[in-house]
């Protein structure tokens, strides 16, 4: 069996990141989404992979190639206009002669999650095979309608209280070659995308059966929204075993598992607290503080006496001495001046909001920094609130206090008034 991976969407939900990245390329626990995807599936035994590619494509290819460097064989086939999943889906026709496995590029999963639908399809034999998963969250996703197993409806975001169960689409399928001939018939959605299952409603109509696994939450993770991010990446770090390739220096502890990859040097008098992840060549401390469900990227510097909290810190990034980094997502190649904070908990104690293409939405976590593009530089002193977002080649101004978005390329100055003493 041929895995198809839906990896051509922008992700314009976690803008500013994907500004410079495809949504898959986004690391967590030191390796990019798709990559934890394809080590999955590889686990579960398919080593035949159609990577469905769009925006920026080539960054894909440049990163994944043939795939022989995990172990794989890729292929490629590009959707030329992002018009939903169905047509994503329909331009791997020319690439499986047989029943084929579809998961989403911006998920992670474990392995057995993959085998468990596998296996269920190969017992039953359905028209569909589809896995689903309960949230607390069921308005934010496609929300599916069960008997017996079955799948009776599939509802798209359904308002809270009108939603017939809290099991969500969860982005794996095992199709057969029928499915091409539905997804011809699909017609667009009221966004003018031709969606998966509505071309799973119109094999439904005609009498063919849809069958459902629901799958454990803890095996499944969702990446739609920047808090989403975090998240993952705790939960893969939750799984790593450690590796020191690197320099540790004496005095420094090290506590839990960490791994710290080769060419890292972590300074004397640093206290690092895992699951931790550490890339080449980073160089950390002195005297700093890594706590838990941090990465820190290849290249990257946290310098003296600072102190990261549950973040991911990109590559090529310079955090300066004497600065807080909490709960937060730094692009790549930012600089921070030395005493930049970022607060990460609300006076109020409510739970974080932040702008999603331009509305207001509750995180649901009442520990939420920031999330910086690529290419941010940061004066000393300069203070960001919970839930700002900095667009990529930004400069803010030393001592400003940022408490709203930032578009890209904006330079943030800071007007000030001096007056004498008398």
């Amino acid at each position: 069996m041929k895995a198809v991976v839906l990896a051509a969407g922008e992700g314009t939900r976690l803008r500013p990141l994907t500004n410079t990245r495809p949504k898959h390329l986004i690391p967590v626990g030191g390796k990019p989404i798709l990559e934890h995807v394809l080590l999955a599936i590889k686990k579960a035994g398919i080593h035949e992979i159609c990577l469905i590619v769009g925006y920026k494509a080539e960054m894909i290819k440049d990163r994944f190639s043939d795939g022989s460097s995990l172990g794989l064989k890729i292929e490629y086939a590009v959707q030329p206009k992002l018009l939903g999943t169905a047509d994503a889906i329909k331009t791997a026709k020319p690439y499986v002669d047989e029943d084929f496995l579809v998961v989403y590029g911006d998920l992670l999963f474990t392995p057995e999650v993959i085998m468990k639908v596998l296996r269920v399809h190969e017992q039953n034999e359905p028209s569909v095979m589809m896995a689903v998963t309960p949230v607390k969250n069921p308005e934010r996703y496609g929300v599916v309608k069960l008997e017996e197993g079955w799948v009776v409806d599939l509802i798209e975001k359904p308002p809270k209280e009108e939603a017939p169960s809290n099991l969500v689409n969860a982005g794996i399928y095992v199709f057969s070659e029928e499915i091409f001939e539905k997804i011809e018939k699909t017609e667009p959605s009221p966004r003018g995308e031709f969606e998966i299952t509505d071309s799973l409603k119109l094999l439904m109509k005609e009498g063919r059966r849809v069958l459902a696994e629901v799958i454990p939450r803890e095996e499944w993770i969702d990446t739609g929204y920047p808090w989403n991010l975090l998240e993952a990446n705790e939960w893969v770090l939750k799984r790593i075993e450690s590796s020191v390739k690197g320099e540790v220096e004496a005095g420094a502890v090290l506590t839990g598992k960490i791994i710290v990859e080769e060419g890292a040097r972590i300074r004397s008098g640093a206290y690092i607290e895992g699951p931790v992840y550490i890339g080449r060549n980073a160089d950390v401390g002195p005297n700093c503080y890594v706590r838990p469900y941090t990465s820190i990227g290849n290249k990257a510097r946290i310098g003296n006496a600072c102190e990261i909290k549950n973040s991911i810190i990109m590559d090529k990034t310079h955090i300066g001495h004497l600065s807080y980094v909490g709960d937060s997502i730094i692009g790549e190649n930012c600089n921070f001046g030395a005493g930049t904070k970022i607060a990460n908990l609300r006076f109020d104690r409510k739970m974080v909001k932040m702008k999603i293409k331009g509305i207001k939405v509750n995180s649901g976590m009442r520990k939420l920094g920031v999330v910086f593009g690529d290419n941010v530089s940061t004066g000393i002193g300069a203070l960001f609130m919970p839930g700002v977002k900095v667009g990529n080649d930004c400069w803010i101004d030393a001592g400003a206090v940022v408490k709203e978005d930032i578009q890209p390329g904006t330079f943030l100055k800071l007007k000030q008034s001096l007056e004498k003493a008398i």
